[in-house]
């Protein structure tokens, strides 16, 4: 995902784009300015210009320009604009706001302005000068802009002058304050991330319970019981819990394989795992597809006969970026036949689909997805003892969690004793069947979805057409309570939004944000959206 800045302009780059933005805004859009072959469009003042800029990465998304030199381009527009003004003082003028259109219905501009009050007050400039589109008189008004004179340009390209004093600027910043909780804080959430997942008031109860020593009896017995409730759910021999997340889950793993492997990759995180590989320098090879394309049975015999020299297999079992789901159970004993050792991230898994991890070499879980916890807790399901090795890093020796219980180091009694809570909560049959009728009510409302109900039930992915984008769909479902998984960088490049059924899941809430989802699909279609 890439994270939203605001800033003052300085670098070139910036300046660069600052003219393309302006040349889409005031030329193409509202056609102010006769085009250029370039396409870029250098304000007259850009000189004393001083640019308020957000930014997507390296992307320029939004822009507001403050100048305080006399005249102002209202000067021009208006002979004696003196007499126009309502008020004397230290004055400003505000031009050339825009923001990108796949924003608009964002937090961007809330925030670009909210950037822009803090640096007239830092001025000490007492009023802000602007002419407003017409188009957007609704929007200037709600900052506190007050309109005074006649309009000003074109027929197809009028404009309101307008001013805001110091006092408004103060006020302003309460009211930014109140529309953006009113957009994006709406009386009742409901959560389809991933993680962190809507938690049950028990989970809430257990976790606030005063934190005790890890190296108190009581905390000792608390770990012992959830280990041994882990493994008698999955099957597994072993279970260490450790302070982390399901990142360091799959690095305690990669730490632990040796000779030749091969690893699975048809999504995001089935390439994480080679990446993982990768960094321990382990020798292995890959099937690799494009993203939600199957691996078959056949494709992984197929590798393992041209290379005899495979000791190990590892793989998601269900690829969250899409929800695909791996047939472990025959992957396993594919693995038997050939004397070949399964490794599983099972980090979406867990809790979500029931799972047989008796036979499995290595499987890595965390306990804030379908475990329905909070995040913070990295879980290594083994089957056999493990080998002591010195040459690991401390915090990534599984031997050492295991010696001593997995409490070599500082632990949270709180995620434990919330994880022992949520365990009592995990319920598979319900979850398959609410992600039945999940499937079918997205499907009936006109979303188009990967695969079927033999991907996991609890990772839903909607593919929405490229001509829609999936961040304002995202956002505006956001600003209505709808929480959905959209901003990753690997979905956003694809367009794709996601419904997550992990945590605490209620079938009627459920319902009714699916409900949401609908009319703000139907929105989106119609493509409605202003900038407030």
């Amino acid at each position: 995902m890439k994270s939203i800045i605001y800033k003052i302009a300085f670098e070139q780059d910036e300046f660069k784009q600052i003219h393309e933005l302006n040349y889409q805004t005031f030329v193409e859009e509202i056609p102010q300015h006769q085009g250029n072959p370039d396409q870029h469009l250098i304000d007259k003042f850009h000189d004393e210009n001083t640019y308020v800029i957000a930014k997507a990465g390296e992307e320029l998304i939004g822009m507001i320009a403050i100048r305080a030199k006399r005249p102002f381009s209202l000067d021009y527009k208006l002979e004696n604009l003196e007499d126009y003004l309502p008020l004397k003082g230290v004055p400003c003028e505000v031009r050339l706001l825009s923001v990108k259109k796949q924003y608009r219905s964002t937090r961007v501009f809330f925030q670009l302005c909210e950037k822009l009050v803090a640096y007239c007050l830092e001025k000490n400039y007492t009023m802000a000068l602007i002419s407003g589109t017409v188009r957007q008189l609704k929007l200037y008004r709600r900052i506190g802009f007050l309109p005074f004179g006649p309009l000003t340009g074109e027929e197809d390209a009028q404009f309101q002058p307008m001013y805001l004093t110091k006092e408004n600027f103060v006020r302003s910043t309460k009211v930014f304050e109140r529309l953006m909780d009113k957009k994006t804080k709406p009386a009742r959430y409901h959560s389809f991330l991933p993680g962190p997942v809507p938690i049950h008031p028990k989970v809430k109860r257990g976790f606030s319970e005063d934190a005790i020593s890890h190296r108190s009896e009581d905390f000792i017995y608390s770990l012992k019981n959830l280990r041994y409730r882990l493994c008698g759910m999955t099957g597994s021999a072993f279970a260490e819990v450790i302070v982390g997340t399901g990142t360091l889950a799959n690095d305690l793993v990669a730490a632990q394989l040796k000779g030749d492997g091969l690893i699975l990759a048809n999504g995001e995180f089935g390439y994480r795992l080679i990446d993982h590989a990768k960094r321990f320098q382990l020798s292995f090879h890959t099937i690799e597809k494009e993203w939600n394309e199957p691996i078959t049975l056949h494709e992984i015999d197929l590798e393992i006969r041209k290379n005899p020299t495979i000791k190990w297999i590892w793989t998601v079992h269900c690829e969250t970026s899409t929800g695909y789901l791996y047939d472990i159970h025959a992957i396993q004993e594919l693995c038997e036949q050939n004397s070949i050792e399964l490794c599983v991230d099972a980090c979406s898994t867990a809790g979500t689909v029931p799972l047989d991890l008796k036979n499995i070499y290595f499987a890595s879980a965390v306990s804030g997805k379908g475990l329905g916890s909070y995040p913070g807790l990295a879980i290594v399901f083994h089957r056999e003892k493990i080998k002591q090795n010195h040459a690991v890093p401390r915090y990534l020796d599984l031997k050492m969690y295991e010696n001593h219980e997995s409490i070599p180091y500082t632990h949270s009694s709180n995620l434990i004793s919330a994880l022992n809570e949520s365990i009592n909560l995990v319920d598979y049959e319900k979850t398959r069947k609410l992600a039945k009728k999940v499937r079918c009510k997205l499907k009936e409302t006109g979303f188009e979805l990967l695969g079927d109900d033999s991907y996991s039930p609890g990772i839903l992915t909607i593919q929405l057409p490229m001509n829609r984008s999936s961040r304002n769909f995202g956002d505006r479902c956001k600003q209505k309570g709808i929480l959905l998984s959209y901003e990753s960088g690997y979905l956003l490049e694809r367009n794709w939004v996601q419904v997550a059924l992990m945590g605490q899941q209620g079938e009627e809430e459920v319902m009714e944000a699916l409900d949401v989802l609908s009319k703000t699909l139907t929105k989106h279609k119609e493509n409605r959206y202003e900038y407030v």
